[in-house]
């Protein structure tokens, strides 16, 4: 059974369909107050049979108060994302849904950190479509769009696509990656504050005060100085920094640290050094503590879908990206365990596998850049990695460049795979992930620029601009066919997971083991100690099960590396 809800000025409406998406009785209305006793009770009155699939706009919007009740949601459809595939796929083109305009099509996701209340009122005109406080406006706002309507659209358009099967899976998981971000955000990843203070206080020194650097940045700062004879130097201002530098006669391009790295001076040591601190400090300093971790838990604001491949994305605090330097911190609770898990050379796998390539898939019955190296198409480890890098993110030149040929020898059907779809993007057309995610067309300056070189007063430069902005989308759209097919992986990894560590508790999320972190290949599960090993199995078997999923039973293999620990540092 669906069940569709609808926000309304009067209040929740809720709409029960059957399996065929054909009413099974009339709209039920449910104060806002009552909703989330109303949901537990629509479970709870299932019981023997499959929970219903919850049907609305957006999840994040929906589910939090869900969750804060104790009530967990088995399935649901998010209409917002499951719009956004079906508007671009390549499966649904003809479809009434990607033909025609929608209000659906401009619909945003939910910004959890807008603002509420009174302030929300009083700038409601540039509020998201969808919000918080949609009852307390009344009559004053407008509807959203119906979400039955939109259900069904969306059901005839994977009836009717090419691929309906991969199309609804890649909906199903996407719609369950947006439950688990949300859970995730719930349980919270188990931050150690003290720990992490500590940390702070010896890589950069005691808190200063105001906005004065830390001892070991000023430090640094003297130093950097003392290397250009007392000129003064502002490290924090790239532009001012850059000035600083060729005042003192060292000509570099940039202030990124790869450029600077090809620089002989002694300025660039400390320079360096302090770049890595301060980045530390703005990306998880003080302000991030205090604003980020509350009640010994981090909690940041996942997006799924969140990338045009649909990696997922995170708004504010940084949760893609915890540096070495803080995973410390992240500490099991007294009893319990952290589970961390990735997904060993996720994304040429994904090749072998999209491409049905033997060859690859055989040597990636290990480790899968020694066994390239045992097919003889290069010398050593590093270049089997350079090799499969520059084949899947378009570096045609230096090392990559030349390792390429002897890569396409030993493996032609993954290299055509990629290929192809370079070539296809250089085009300007569209190519699509295994499950039916499409990339989007070039934007107009593109096709300008396209134009302009193929015009009767084309100059040298315009066609070698053209051919340049080709080139680029042609390694967007390369990159695309794996990377968004390795997304799907993950997300049919993680929802498999997280049924299979639902069935490990009758509790509450966080009562038992549940998943507090995932960054595109790895995920952390916290658990209690004793069924640590049980997780571990469980993890390797979703895994498993997501590439059957996916591919069928084809002799690719997806190995996970799992392990047990009391904190993030030791996974690694």
């Amino acid at each position: 059974m669906f069940v569709v809800l609808a926000r309304t000025p009067d209040g929740i409406v809720a709409h029960r369909l059957d399996g065929e998406a054909r009413p099974s009785d009339e709209p039920e209305l449910i104060e806002p107050d009552d909703f989330a006793e109303w949901a537990e009770l629509e479970n709870e009155g299932l019981e023997g049979e499959a929970q219903p699939r919850w049907v609305w706009d957006d999840t994040r919007r929906w589910y939090p108060q869900l969750l804060a009740a104790g009530v967990r949601v088995e399935r649901c459809i998010d209409l917002r994302l499951s719009h956004n595939i079906l508007k671009g796929s390549t499966l649904t083109a003809a479809s009434e849904l990607a033909t025609t305009r929608s209000p659906w099509d401009s619909t945003p996701p939910l910004d959890p950190s807008a603002p509420t209340g009174e302030e929300r009122k009083a700038k409601r005109a540039a509020d998201s479509l969808f919000d918080e406080d949609l009852f307390e406006l009344g009559d004053e706002r407008e509807e959203a769009p119906d979400p039955v309507a939109e259900f069904l659209l969306q059901r005839r358009a994977v009836a009717s696509s090419a691929e309906p099967n991969r199309i609804n899976l890649l909906l199903a998981a996407e719609s369950a990656g947006a439950l688990i971000g949300v859970e995730m955000k719930h349980g919270g990843l188990p931050w150690h504050e003290d720990i992490h203070r500590a940390m702070l206080t010896e890589v950069l020194g005691p808190r200063p005060r105001g906005g004065d650097r830390p001892a070991r940045l000023e430090q640094l700062h003297a130093e950097m100085q003392a290397h250009l004879d007392g000129a003064e130097i502002n490290p924090d201002s790239p532009a001012d920094l850059l000035k600083a530098l060729r005042r003192a006669g060292i000509m570099v391009e940039s202030t990124r640290s790869w450029d600077l790295e090809q620089i002989e001076h002694p300025v660039i040591e400390p320079l360096l050094r302090y770049k890595k601190l301060s980045r530390l400090m703005t990306a998880n300093g003080w302000t991030w503590l205090e604003t980020w971790v509350a009640d010994g838990r981090f909690r940041p604001d996942y997006v799924p879908g969140g990338a045009a491949t649909g990696r997922w994305g995170a708004s504010g605090g940084g949760a893609l990206q915890l540096p070495k330097q803080v995973r410390a911190a992240v500490v099991a609770d007294p009893g319990w365990k952290l589970i961390v898990a990735d997904a060993s050379q996720l994304e040429p796998r994904i090749l072998s596998a999209l491409s049905a390539d033997r060859a690859m898939a055989a040597a990636g019955s290990g480790d899968l850049y020694n066994g390239i190296v045992a097919s003889g198409a290069v010398a050593t480890r590093a270049e089997a990695k350079i090799a499969m890098l520059g084949a899947m993110y378009g570096a045609t030149t230096g090392e990559s460049g030349r390792l390429m040929p002897k890569l396409a020898k030993a493996f032609p059907q993954a290299i055509a795979m990629v290929e192809a779809a370079a070539r296809t993007g250089e085009r300007g057309e569209l190519v699509s992930t295994r499950l039916g995610r499409s990339s989007m067309f070039p934007g107009e300056s593109w096709r300008e620029i396209q134009g302009a070189a193929q015009g009767d007063g084309a100059t040298a430069a315009d066609q070698n601009r053209a051919r340049s902005q080709s080139r680029a989308w042609g390694r967007f759209t390369r990159n695309f066919i794996v990377q968004g097919t390795a997304a799907e992986w993950a997300l049919c990894w993680m929802a498999g997971l997280r049924k299979r560590l639902w069935a490990m508790t009758d509790g509450t999320l966080t009562e038992g083991p549940h998943l507090v972190f995932f960054l595109h290949d790895e995920v952390i599960v916290h658990a209690p100690a004793e069924l640590a090993d049980h997780v571990l199995e469980e993890v390797r078997a979703a895994a498993a099960d997501a590439g059957r999923l996916i591919f069928g039973n084809i002799p690719v293999q997806f190995p996970v590396t799992a392990v047990a620990v009391d904190d993030y540092s030791q996974a690694k």
